[in-house]
């Protein structure tokens, strides 16, 4: 008689993959978010910013609907087997994407650095593409999950130039 609290049951691995898919993005929200909401009405205030520069209150809901996708994609590709080629890649990918998400708040708001932060920038789009590109070698939804993710961040990108420039 097997029971259903052993850690070998697939409920319990399905757990597992859950809780790895949600941590990194809840992780960089709460990180990025210490980095980025007590500059806004102080530092980021006083930039001259783009006239494409949407008002503050449309970035929380776009985050948490990307960050809610990106949990999501993340948990299609760690569900697979540990055997299926290029699954590690594919969560490497991730991992570096979500770390430069982190790198890039503490780079433009807590250092107060638009050029740094536009470096960062770059470097998180490179590795979306290559996240995207990974994640489509395994599952198609997974990688398409992330679309609205890199569109957000090539804006992103150029909204943090602009600001580069003005600035």
């Amino acid at each position: 008689m097997t029971s259903t609290s052993q850690p070998t049951t697939p409920g319990y691995r399905q757990l597992i993959w859950i809780i790895c898919a949600i941590a990194p993005v809840v992780a960089a929200s709460l990180l990025g978010g210490r980095a980025t909401f007590s500059e806004i009405p102080t530092w980021y205030a006083g930039l001259t910013k783009p006239w494409f520069s949407p008002p503050n209150w449309v970035f929380g809901p776009v985050w948490t609907a990307l960050y809610a996708l990106m949990a999501f994609a993340f948990w299609r590709i760690l569900r697979l087997p540990a055997s299926t080629q290029g699954r590690g890649a594919a969560v490497i990918w991730f991992l570096v994407q979500i770390a430069l998400n982190i790198l890039w708040s503490f780079a433009f708001f807590a250092w107060h650095s638009p050029g740094s932060g536009l470096a960062v920038v770059v470097l998180m789009w490179l590795a979306i593409a290559a996240t995207i590109g990974a994640f489509g070698k395994l599952d198609a939804v997974a990688a398409w999950c992330l679309a609205p993710y890199i569109v957000w961040v090539s804006f992103a990108a150029a909204l943090n130039f602009a600001i580069w420039r003005l600035n």
